[in-house]
């Protein structure tokens, strides 16, 4: 069964390309790829797919291919989810994608099969590639498996002798189901053993962290000088935004779905205003509320970052911030592409003063995105909204869905958009007889 034919390839490059151009509920959200960004999209995620396959199938020589079939086919539908949930880009800024690099002679990768605890026996079997002299891995995924403390006692010798030659790791959800001081102990080894790697990809995500996780990779953390990726979703709070400090060079960075709270998210604005590469921050449902908010939104105005993604959906903002959220974004009129502030309390005070820092003329030209669904905006807002972005060169969608839109206001929305009905999100969860402040 393995490996596929070059017309079985082709047959999935083209099954890509029509998902990734057919609407969906996921394309209306995030925007629709064109046909020519989906082919090189789609020939990218098949190339990714099928050298994840090929790694897999080389650790399985006796096998009739069909477990490597499935890898094929879950790595494809996962890479393209993420195409999808990236949204299109302009053309000037398509690089390849990062996430679909795939070399299998240097990424080491056990993430493949059911979640599952390892023992020493199983880690030093598993792992034994990493041994071999002079090999070339400088990518290591170890997500979906869960590592107590003798495997991790193998794991941890192994790594410290790669030191060297690592650039991406991949932690994520890697002490599962342990009792919290052995899945701390395993994360101080971890932590010990790659200190000082000069790491540009950084992946601890859903280790349920918490404070004394995230001290636990401490030491890590602090000795990262050129991390561009850090991802750190379900983490910890104060301690991690302490850390957050010395990884100045951080391109991306995801945080979404911890329990900061406003103490923790004063502590992170602190760190923020040094970071001057970012291009994209992902703070969904971290439970800042307003005064948390307008400190991070207050440094990131002031930090001299091109800022392409803003995410700070579900927490809590209300009206209050609205005049830092419009100074922040204005301040990153001409790089910002995605504004993600769903969820939230802005209402239509917050959505006009949005919309007007918007409506600029010739500003904002790169703006693509933008979702302020689940807010309480009435009419007013949504009418404002939507003037300031229907007019822009690249805008691709507005998500104002789950509101308290009037049925005329509805129709307002809908006579903006009648040129490019599809630049306009859903409004099947609005509710016009809300508190609609038309």
């Amino acid at each position: 069964l393995w490996p596929p034919s070059q017309t079985t390839r082709q047959v999935l490059v083209d099954r890509i390309v029509k998902n990734l151009t057919t609407p969906s509920i996921l394309s209306r959200k995030y925007g629709l790829l064109s046909k020519e960004e989906a082919e090189e999209d789609a020939k990218q995620i098949e190339s990714a797919a099928f050298s994840a396959a090929n790694q897999h199938f080389e650790k399985e020589p006796d096998s009739d291919g069909a477990s490597t079939v499935q890898v094929y086919a879950r790595e494809s539908s996962k890479l393209m989810v993420e195409v999808v949930k990236r949204g299109p880009r302009p053309k000037e800024d398509r690089d390849i994608i990062p996430d679909l690099l795939s070399d299998h002679e240097s990424v080491f990768d056990i993430s493949g099969g059911r979640r599952a605890f390892i023992d020493a026996e199983e880690a030093k079997e598993l792992l034994k590639p990493l041994k071999e002299p002079e090999n070339k891995y400088t990518k290591i995924c170890f997500s979906n498996r869960s590592f107590g403390l003798p495997a991790a006692h193998v794991a941890a010798s192994i790594l410290s002798n790669l030191k060297n030659q690592l650039t991406e790791v991949d932690l994520s959800d890697f002490v599962s189901r342990r009792p919290e001081p052995e899945a701390i102990e395993v994360m101080r080894m971890f932590s010990s053993a790659l200190e000082g790697c000069d790491l540009s990809y950084l992946n601890l995500s859903n280790n349920t962290l918490g404070e004394r996780g995230i001290r636990a990779f401490g030491d890590l953390l602090r000795s990262q000088e050129n991390l561009v990726e850090l991802y750190l979703m379900n983490a910890g709070g104060v301690a991690l935004a302490e850390a957050l400090a010395t990884c100045t060079l951080l391109k991306k960075l995801d945080l979404r779905d911890n329990v900061f709270g406003t103490e923790a998210g004063i502590a992170l604005s602190r760190g923020l205003s040094g970071h001057a590469n970012l291009i994209e921050i992902h703070l969904g449902h971290l439970n800042l509320e307003d005064e948390a908010a307008i400190a991070i939104l207050n440094a990131l105005e002031t930090c001299p970052s091109s800022i392409e993604a803003l995410e700070m959906a579900g927490n809590a903002i209300t009206s209050e911030a609205a005049p830092a959220i419009a100074a922040c974004i204005t301040s990153k009129k001409d790089s910002l592409t995605k504004l993600n502030l769903s969820e939230n309390e802005l209402k239509d005070a917050g959505a006009v003063a949005i919309g007007r820092a918007v409506a600029v003329e010739e500003e904002f030209g790169r703006l693509m995105m933008v979702d302020l669904s689940s807010n309480g905006i009435g009419s007013g807002g949504a009418r404002i909204l939507a003037k300031a972005v229907a007019g822009k060169p690249v805008f691709r969608l507005l998500n104002i869905n789950g509101n308290f839109i009037s049925n005329k206001g509805i129709e307002d929305v809908r006579e903006i958009f009648q040129n490019s009905p599809r630049m306009l999100g859903p409004l099947d969860a609005n509710n016009p007889d809300g508190e609609d402040d038309d």
